[in-house]
């Protein structure tokens, strides 16, 4: 171990990034069980990797380097060879007239670091870098996804057209090989879409679909047939939609969910994998993209026993992640924590889960009845979509729970009015909704390749056509900074690394209580927010532009109705 837990604990402690009484209780058991405190905090995402890979290098007298922030070369990359590189934990990152760079997880590794340097002949310069980060850009020695898939395919696109059957090993190999590409290049989503001539594979990264690679059309079927075995789907059903599951350990160790989704179209059956993995759930509050003032208000009103806690927004805009990261700050030993999700996106230690069933007629109303009988403190409701789950979801807020759920609106202001649709009483929603956070996801600029321009208030008015442009831009300023990416090897030529939150939070005021008691409409409920310092989504993707977070065109992308 190249530093000590108690020495972990102290940094860590020091910072005051955790909860004291958190930190104890991993301490204690990273103690008992023998394990790296460092590894647990990680795992429990109490701390971000790159974090806590900065407070040790510090700490024992070496550079911090993130590779996912590195575009490698493939000379440099090949300095050390893949086998030694995965069983030392090292990779060359970079070479300049002081030597070669290599990150290390151990840089006092003076055996390895000596044993570089007579093969190379250069001084070795060694930097810290956590296993975790390590771990993820070995990926950096396989083949580009193209090039591996056609070897496979075309060594063996013969077998196919005899009729090979799906357990053959070219079809295991190529199943898991999309799998795992998707992962390492971090997609949220694989599409696999038949057509005549061939089947595409596509992934969603950072919410956009990229062509990845064209499979022939023979292979298809054998592929369809893979997936459904390993989710325990019938294989003899090509007219209905399907759903399942696939748990499976990917080449770098680490554990991942699949979601499946199988859907009949006119040129054969589509699927779509959702990746659910460790690597998806490092969020916190903090790093969702709240504004200081924002975090603030969710904080305040996290620290309420009972109400609501509602997050709206269309699919994929993160109001998930935003419960869930609310949660893993509530959840304790000292209270019970309940949720009901279609599906149970992610494994939480300590939260009892239940999927809803439509098969076994669990739905979302009935599950939510279950969950009061079982003594709960906070109670997470996957969505609110009918009279009957938004019912005894209110009737729970105000009975001492905490409920936290999403709602698909536009805006928070929208909200209000759309629980009074579903036949709420207004003084049951008055007295229990404490704040409703709206949300979209948008990319950010990738910090490698970002460069800035100047445009003057006419250019930037045409880009960004807004109504109250000049309530957003100072009239004082004839020009205004703003900033893109354009585009490298660490953001594969896309200019957009990640992705961050825009974010609308409106508490609900006394004031707006009054005004839900008069069932106003949403611009009534909008007007008063805004005099009570509600920033709207586009104002926050603004401020986000001029910090040289995202872009112009990305902010309108991610707003448009």
């Amino acid at each position: 171990m190249l530093i000590s837990n108690e020495k972990i604990k102290a940094l860590v402690s020091d910072l005051d990034l955790v909860d004291k009484k958190q930190l104890e209780s991993l301490y204690i058991l990273a103690k008992e069980e023998k394990k790296s405190l460092a590894k647990l905090l990680v795992e429990k995402d109490v701390v971000e990797d790159a974090q806590l890979g900065q407070l040790i290098a510090r700490a024992v007298g070496y550079d911090f380097i993130d590779l996912n922030k590195v575009e490698i070369d493939d000379e440099v990359l090949k300095i050390v060879p893949e086998v030694v590189a995965r069983k030392q934990k090292i990779i060359a990152f970079g070479r300049d007239k002081d030597g070669i760079k290599l990150a290390m997880a151990n840089p006092k590794n003076l055996e390895i670091i000596s044993l570089l340097e007579k093969k190379t002949g250069q001084e070795i310069v060694p930097f810290y870098s956590t296993e975790r980060i390590i771990r993820t850009a070995l990926v950096k020695y396989q083949q580009e996804i193209q090039e591996e898939f056609s070897k496979v395919i075309n060594e063996n696109i013969s077998q196919a057209k005899e009729g090979a059957k799906a357990e053959d090993i070219p079809v295991i190999k190529i199943v898991d090989s999309i799998i795992n590409h998707g992962y390492e290049n971090k997609a949220s989503d694989i599409h696999i879409e038949p057509s005549d001539e061939r089947t595409l594979v596509r992934f969603r990264i950072d919410g956009i679909l990229h062509d990845i690679i064209k499979i022939p059309s023979e292979v298809h079927e054998l592929l369809i047939t893979r997936i459904k075995i390993m989710a325990k789907l019938r294989t003899d059903e090509h007219q209905a939609a399907q759903d399942g599951k696939i748990s499976m350990k990917l080449e770098s160790g680490e554990k991942i969910d699949v979601r499946v989704s199988i859907v009949p179209i006119v040129d054969g059956e589509k699927i779509v994998m959702r990746l659910l993995s460790e690597k998806s759930r490092q969020f916190s509050l903090e790093t969702l993209g709240f504004s200081d003032v924002d975090l603030n208000k969710v904080k305040k009103v996290m620290k309420l026993p009972y109400g609501m806690i509602l997050s709206t927004g269309p699919t994929g805009s993160g109001k998930t992640t935003t419960l869930y990261s609310i949660i893993k700050i509530l959840n304790s030993r000292e209270i019970n924590v309940s949720t009901i999700e279609d599906p149970v996106e992610y494994d939480m230690d300590d939260v009892n889960q239940i999927q809803v069933n439509q098969k076994t007629e669990l739905t979302f109303a009935k599950g939510l009845k279950s969950i009061l009988r079982q003594d709960p403190d906070i109670i997470m409701v996957g969505e609110i979509r009918d009279e009957d789950t938004a019912g005894i979801a209110i009737n729970a807020a105000m009975t001492g729970h905490l409920v936290l759920s999403t709602v698909h609106t536009n805006d928070a202001p929208t909200t209000l009015p759309r629980l009074l649709d579903m036949d709420i009483e207004p003084f049951l929603i008055a007295s229990t909704v404490n704040i409703v956070i709206a949300q979209r996801l948008i990319r950010k600029i990738c910090t490698q390749c970002v460069v800035s321009e100047s445009l003057s208030r006419d250019e930037l008015k045409k880009r960004l056509p807004l109504k109250d442009f000049d309530q957003h831009f100072s009239t004082d300023k004839k020009t205004i900074r703003i900033y893109h990416g354009k585009g490298c090897g660490v953001c594969s030529g896309t200019g957009y690394k990640g992705r961050v939150g825009i974010f609308e939070v409106m508490p609900v005021s006394e004031t707006i209580k009054s005004l839900i008691m008069q069932r106003v409409d949403a611009s009534v409920i909008r007007k008063q927010a805004r005099e009570e310092g509600m920033k709207t989504m586009m104002e926050d993707g603004i401020e986000k532009i001029i910090a040289g977070m995202t872009t112009i065109e990305e902010l309108l992308r991610a707003t448009r109705e």
